[in-house]
């Protein structure tokens, strides 16, 4: 019987382990594709490390106003909010509503497309096209 409670404890520890290597690598993913799509924006890239700032700097990135922030903190309205960033952030790098699909599903497959793809760029430094996106009217 002690045996049994012995093996079932490794077991878990074996789970727990494989779940924690799988949520660092997904982390790792994260971190290094913002990194790379902060400096594709223009933004310092060690702003991807900071939790809170973090969220600042793609709000700036997306052209809308700082305070948008506490909107992010706000139930409910929070889920429009954070839904309507990625669009735009998507939007600011060329990409369609699919693709913000995609940011919101798999972001971990989507995060590396736009960040290493090299043919993705930043459309704010190159072209006035999208300035309605993120001015006031």
């Amino acid at each position: 019987m002690e045996q049994s409670y012995e093996m079932q404890s490794g077991v878990l520890a074996a789970m727990f382990g494989t779940i924690l290597i799988i949520a660092l690598v997904v982390w790792l993913i994260s971190v290094i594709s913002y990194w790379k799509i902060f400096t594709k924006a223009g933004k310092p890239g060690w702003a991807s490390l900071i939790p809170i700032y973090n969220t600042i700097v793609i709000i700036e990135i997306v052209k809308k106003p700082v305070w948008w922030f506490f909107l992010l903190l706000i139930p409910i309205v929070n889920i429009v909010y954070a839904i309507w960033i990625i669009n735009l952030l998507s939007k600011s790098f060329g990409k369609s509503e699919g693709f913000t699909v995609g940011l919101i599903l798999l972001p971990v497959v989507f995060l590396p497309i736009l960040a290493f793809d090299k043919s993705i760029q930043y459309i704010y430094n190159n072209t006035n096209e999208v300035d309605h996106i993120g001015q006031d009217s």
